[in-house]
């Protein structure tokens, strides 16, 4: 299910007229990191700061070193070195699709973008998107609104509550419910400066600067094949962190690609090198997806990273899991043919000769499924499970 708090900064979308290409010109020059003015704002920029040290120690974040080198360069690509210097990139091990960016520079990215984007030049989008509302001191903007009013109190809470709610692994709905929904909230007005920002960031480097609107495109389908899976007409865009603050509209994928220079088009996207950086993470992330019961949704995203890469034994594997969990009669059949294609693909993926083995006892098939069963455990004799799935198999045969 898609989560209604998870409003960042990616949920207020703006609705915007068509605008050209020429309306969207290249960044202008770095001003530098912005300093707090006054006493409310260097105690805003306090709590802040406090909050980056408890999010830094979270088990949350994933310190894989490869993986933190590789976004930040596709943010720096993407922004430039000077303005990427200002800033602190975290990932978040949280399904959902979102990333925010807070006054003091420090980026938070979670790791249910990766299985959304396609490329490097999608990932930049989006996160050039994100830079430009820390560029344009968009939640600065929003603190100067609420320290004036009965807010502030609010304001003052929700960044003290982040603090704390880092060390909570085991809940994974305390770090939504806390973490920069309200706060890094925007107006339409500054989402539609954000997405000029985001695409002349694009506009300026190597990246192909159309792949903007692709990610729109990409993540209102997904909304609305998890909304026919559940048998709903259309999506709830309301209730998706995306699209939280503002209803969507079809002409906002095409005005991101009027922003986009038409030369751009022919640029390189890196999309294979994308998937050769992710590739060690995706089954993990896609687990982390299935997780969340949107049968609708992950099934179109495992379908979406095949068009754009080819079906791989890991993906094979992934829509199996997706099947055999949702556990109709009929997903067991599908899902043995998926596990089936996985292991033709990679025979020493041992996960998928257990979930093999499973869908068929499933269906009847006990001979075909004990042979997928033993051979788990020949592959992965130290599993977790391996003293359950002995116990599906004649104790003449030992482990």
């Amino acid at each position: 299910m898609m989560r209604p708090w998870l409003g960042g900064v990616l949920g207020a979308l703006a609705i915007a007229q068509p605008l050209s290409a020429q309306e969207s010109p290249l960044p202008p020059p770095y001003e530098g990191v912005y300093q707090p003015q006054g006493v409310d704002e260097i105690g805003f920029w306090r709590e802040d700061d406090e909050s980056e040290r408890a999010l830094a120690a979270s088990p949350l974040v994933i310190r894989d070193a490869a993986l933190n080198s590789y976004v930040k360069g596709v943010l720096c690509e993407t922004v430039g070195q000077d303005r990427c210097n200002a800033v602190r990139v975290y990932i978040l091990r949280e399904p959902t699709f979102n990333a925010s960016m807070s006054p003091n520079g420090t980026m938070r990215v979670f790791s249910g973008l990766f299985l959304r984007v396609r490329s490097e030049a999608e990932l930049g989008a989006v996160l050039g998107h994100e830079f430009g509302h820390f560029e344009r001191r968009h939640s600065l903007a929003g603190f100067r609104r609420a320290r004036s009013g009965t807010d502030l109190l609010a304001w003052t809470s929700l960044l003290v509550s982040m603090a704390p709610s880092y060390g909570a692994a085991s809940s994974q709905r305390s770090l939504e419910m806390a973490v920069y929904g309200q706060i890094f909230r925007h107006g339409r007005d500054q989402e539609r400066e954000a997405d000029r920002l985001g695409v002349s960031y694009l506009n300026q480097g190597r990246l192909r600067p159309q792949a903007a609107s692709e990610v729109w495109k990409t993540v209102m389908t997904e909304a609305e094949s998890s909304a026919r899976s559940r048998g709903l007409k259309k999506p709830n865009f309301k209730a998706i962190a995306f699209f939280a603050s503002h209803p969507p509209e079809a002409e906002r994928a095409d005005n991101l690609a009027a922003l986009a220079v038409p030369d751009g088009a022919a640029r390189d996207d890196g999309a294979l090198r994308y998937r050769e950086a992710l590739a060690p993470f995706m089954p993990q992330f896609l687990d982390d997806q299935i997780k969340l019961n949107d049968f609708g949704a992950s099934d179109f995203l495992i379908e979406n990273m095949a068009e754009s890469g080819g079906w791989s034994a890991p993906l094979w594997f992934s829509r199996g899991e997706l099947y055999r969990l949702r556990g109709a009669q009929r997903d067991f059949v599908n899902a043995a043919d998926f596990y089936a294609r996985a292991i033709a693909l990679d025979p020493s993926l041992a996960e998928a000769h257990r979930g093999l083995g499973l869908a068929l006892f499933k269906t009847g098939r006990r001979e075909e499924g004990m042979t997928a069963l033993k051979e788990y455990l020949n592959l992965k004799p130290d599993a977790s499970d391996a003293k359950m799935i002995a116990l599906m198999l004649p104790q003449d045969t030992g482990s």
